[in-house]
């Protein structure tokens, strides 16, 4: 199957990278996560990672990062220092993959990245794709969609934990969405299964749920009813800012299309459903 030996994680103290780095940890891979906060990382070197001090834009940095390490999983953000910032994240670390003889380079970007979407943050990742396919370097492309764990961010949770979500989907539109402990598990399986996973494309969702569905999941397990009310069109910019009313609308009009069933039997990876995801989790316990 080929396994590569030492992997560079990016992103291991947020949401991504944090999960692929406790998956490859697990199943006794050698990790080293990339941190620009070596006291933030801390707790990944109590769990037996190695720690390089880094940013994504510094290309020296990442050039002592990378020494010794033939894998590497890249996470990019624009919601840090914008758009043109993700897009330099991204051509940096390639740039000095390709420069290290990088074995493989799994990236993270978005599902429906080459669909032209028009959503700004689609569209940074998309051009983070090209633009490490252009260098060479082998590489899996993941592209997640929406995530589970989005309903315990502070831009839903109160909301649901007050008993009304109020949010731009029309109740009878289904969302696609997936676990992060799944995001990690490809990922690992990417190092892990190397000559499976180089040069593959993968969309990834584990389940398909309207709002109204997954609030009367998430009542159950907290104890309390929980409505759903749409936000109308009109107050998506006002409310949550031009990308993201962008992206919403295309949520409306298109939305992910995942083949969950194929990805399913494709890769034999387990897929979580948010119905068995909600009660492990300690925030959907939690009643405000």
């Amino acid at each position: 199957m080929g396994t590569i030996e030492t992997i560079l994680v990016t992103g291991a103290t947020g949401k991504q990278g944090g999960a692929v780095a406790r998956s490859l940890l697990r199943q006794g891979a050698a990790v080293r996560i990339l941190t620009r906060n070596r006291a933030k990382g801390a707790e990944w070197g109590k769990a037996g990672a190695e720690i390089a001090v880094g940013d994504l834009t510094d290309r020296a940095s990442l050039d002592a990062a990378l020494r010794g390490v033939k894998g590497i999983f890249l996470v990019t953000t624009p919601f840090e220092r914008g758009m043109e910032d993700e897009v330099r994240q991204g051509r940096t670390m390639a740039d000095a993959a390709k420069a290290a003889g990088a074995e493989h380079l799994v990236y993270t970007s978005v599902g429906s990245a080459d669909r032209q979407t028009g959503i700004p943050h689609f569209e940074t990742k998309w051009e983070v794709e090209q633009y490490l396919r252009k260098t060479g370097v082998p590489s899996t492309i993941l592209r997640p969609v929406f995530f589970m764990e989005n309903f315990a961010s502070p831009w839903m949770l109160p909301a649901i934990q007050q008993g009304t979500l109020t949010f731009p989907l029309p109740p009878d539109r289904k969302l696609q969405m997936i676990a992060l402990q799944d995001i990690g598990e490809f990922g690992a399986a990417a190092f892990l299964r190397h000559k499976e996973f180089v040069g593959e494309v993968i969309e990834l969702a584990g389940d398909e749920l309207t709002l109204p569905e997954a609030l009367e999941i998430l009542s159950r397990t907290m104890g309390k009813p929980i409505r759903y009310a749409q936000l109308p069109d009109g107050q998506l910019e006002s409310a949550l800012g031009h990308d993201f009313a962008v992206m919403f609308r295309w949520f409306i009009r298109t939305g992910y299309r995942v083949d969950i069933p194929a990805l399913r039997t494709r890769w034999g990876i387990p897929l979580t459903r948010f119905r068995d995801l909600v009660p492990k989790a300690s925030w959907a316990r939690e009643v405000g």
